[in-house]
């Protein structure tokens, strides 16, 4: 395992911690990391990352243009979004050995954006697809430079299955049509399912070019487990043969790619129309998050396998500037790819040369060769995108969750839903949405508890767990699991009132027990300065138990501190239940002070 010199390791837990010298390195290594590793190379890395380029661009070629079609673009820009994002993250992107080009992950994003709007015009789909990637690209360039990189946990594991499982049936589903050898009008899966056996049903499948297709994705998923076979390559090799040399383009009417345009990508702007723009903003937004949240899981993954540390941040800037450079140079949205990087992994790649690699043999391929991959059938590109689509799919984890928690499982099946019946970026903008309701709903209706003293059990514990617990006379020991914040400061009041008026003898004085409350804002602040003038009018003493220091912070800011006065605080519980014996006589003896 090759280990980033400037990565340290704790001795006692062997956890990898953040690079001590990353502070101290200069500015350009520090925005450009590709230059840091470049000092670092040694010579003899070069024959790894040559030959592991060369693999992966067995691979990157029929893929590329397997996902663009797949996009609803010409199969040559799908080279064209590999060759220049390569490059542009090896220098920028802070990982080592991510490989990134088109994705079936965003197939169905860009799809559904430029299937719409395009009418048909390869030239403006690319334009609409390109300008998606730039908008794609700043997003992620800002979130990273505001250093945003957390963002994609807002999005839970079931949410991230069930829009991941949507798409994944979307991707599928845009494919069967190909695969059968007809085309349907995409009008959304659901439609697109009816519209798939109306065209089985009136007889317009072409049986040769499913059987070709069938075949490419049997070889395909039988060779999948296999580091060392490319089965991509050879079901794509074996097809664009048979097809070649039996001639069935024009004797069994099989669609095929047909001729490349011989050339490199060159730059150029993609123009839009207003009309557009809403429409190409929202899919590049509902890009970024996908790419990033997919990027960010496979980046740390493979961070862990080479013991290198990945700054979350700059894999949002890396990202950002390939979809930039994608954008720039007649590409399309890109993301990381969970099937090209183990392959560059399993071929020996040590750094970012193996991409560089590639992509050089990519371009090499467009302008020497553009003619090899002429009578590659679209039924086994179609093929090679539902082998892509199978393995997005997440069945066995969410079992799993349905055992463990059914409400988080049908959260996931709700995603799903959104995704399936009206579509992937509106099923996204579902997901953040249900996101941010499932995180708010937490915080909202938090768990409270009112505390008492058990036999026999170090400290104060809820006592409906522990019904037999002893309760101090005049004392309401009362916790607030949450943050307190404009949406449960009027459940906090209601619930502090509750436990005062249900104690079990008059309440004299109510500790809040404080340690989960880690922020306060001035709609909660004001609630609890009319709780505290409350309680006092009914001669009860409002305090506060293990306050954090930066929530004292802002009671002090807002002036709560003040009213209450110093003697409201205590460090622990114990201290605040120790400070209202000695100032209150009660019948109370505890059971750590018992004679033996």
């Amino acid at each position: 395992m090759t280990v980033n010199p400037t990565a340290t390791r704790d001795s006692n837990h062997g956890q990898i911690l953040r690079p001590k010298m990353l502070a101290d390195r200069g500015t350009v290594e520090r925005w450009l990391p590709g230059l840091d590793t470049l000092k670092q190379y040694q010579p003899g890395w070069i024959q790894h990352d040559i030959v592991a380029g060369l693999v992966l661009a067995t691979m990157l070629v029929p893929v590329g243009i397997a996902y663009a079609v797949a996009s609803g673009l010409p199969g040559i820009y799908g080279l064209y979004a590999t060759i220049v994002p390569l490059i542009v993250y090896a220098l920028l992107g802070p990982s080592r050995i991510l490989v990134l080009g088109p994705d079936s992950s965003l197939a169905a994003v860009i799809l559904a954006v430029v299937l719409p709007l395009s009418g048909g015009d390869p030239m403006r789909a690319i334009a609409l697809a390109g300008a998606m990637a730039i908008i794609s690209g700043l997003v992620c360039i800002a979130a990273g430079l505001a250093k945003l990189g957390f963002v994609t946990e807002l999005l839970s594991k079931p949410i991230r299955y069930g829009y991941m499982n949507g798409i994944a049936l979307t991707v599928l589903l845009s494919q069967v049509p190909k695969l059968l050898g007809f085309s349907i009008e995409s009008q959304g899966p659901l439609r697109d399912i009816i519209a798939i056996g109306n065209g089985v049903t009136s007889g317009r499948t072409n049986w040769t070019a499913f059987a070709i297709g069938a075949a490419t994705l049997a070889v395909i998923l039988l060779l999948k487990r296999s580091k060392v076979v490319p089965g991509i390559l050879i079901a794509v090799i074996g097809a664009t043969a048979f097809v070649g040399v039996l001639g069935l383009a024009k004797s069994a009417g099989i669609s095929v790619l047909g001729p490349l345009p011989q050339g490199l990508p060159s730059l150029r702007f993609p123009w839009i129309s207003t009309a557009d723009f809403a429409t190409v903003l929202s899919g590049g937004l509902a890009v970024a998050l996908i790419s990033f949240a997919d990027t960010s899981v496979l980046s740390r993954a493979y961070a862990a396998r080479t013991g290198t540390y990945v700054d979350p941040n700059q894999e949002l800037v890396g990202l950002g500037a390939a979809n930039l450079a994608a954008g720039f140079f007649q590409g399309f949205p890109i993301s990381s790819s969970s099937s090209r990087t183990p392959v560059a992994e399993a071929a020996g790649a040590k750094t970012q040369m193996t991409g560089i690699i590639g992509a050089l043999t990519v371009a090499l391929l467009i302008v020497a060769a553009p003619n090899l991959l002429q009578n590659l059938p679209m039924s086994a590109l179609a093929a090679v995108v539902i082998a892509s689509a199978i393995g997005l799919f997440e069945i066995h984890d969410l079992l799993r969750i349905y055992r463990m928690q059914k409400w988080e499982f049908w959260l996931s099946v709700v995603c799903f839903a959104g995704v399936a019946v009206f579509g992937a970026i509106q099923g996204i903008a579902l997901a953040v949405i249900i996101a941010l309701v499932q995180f708010l709903w937490d915080a909202w209706r938090p768990h409270y508890a009112v505390l008492g003293r058990a036999e026999g059990v170090k400290g104060y514990h809820d006592i409906s767990r522990y019904p037999d617990a002893r309760r101090i006379p005049g004392l309401v020991l009362f916790r607030w699991d949450a943050p307190l914040f404009f949406a449960n400061a009027e459940l906090f009041q209601d619930c502090v009132i509750t436990a005062v008026e249900t104690a079990p003898t008059p309440a004299r004085r109510i500790v809040i027990a404080s340690e989960p409350i880690t922020n306060i804002d001035v709609t909660a602040s004001d609630t609890v300065s009319e709780l505290h003038s409350t309680l006092k009018k009914a001669g009860i003493v409002l305090c506060f138990a293990e306050l954090k220091d930066p929530v004292k912070d802002k009671l002090n800011r807002f002036g709560l501190a003040k009213q209450f006065g110093e003697q409201s605080f205590f460090p622990t519980i114990g201290a605040a239940v120790g400070a209202y014996l000695k100032e209150i006589p009660v019948d109370w003896v505890d059971w750590e002070d018992r004679l033996p």
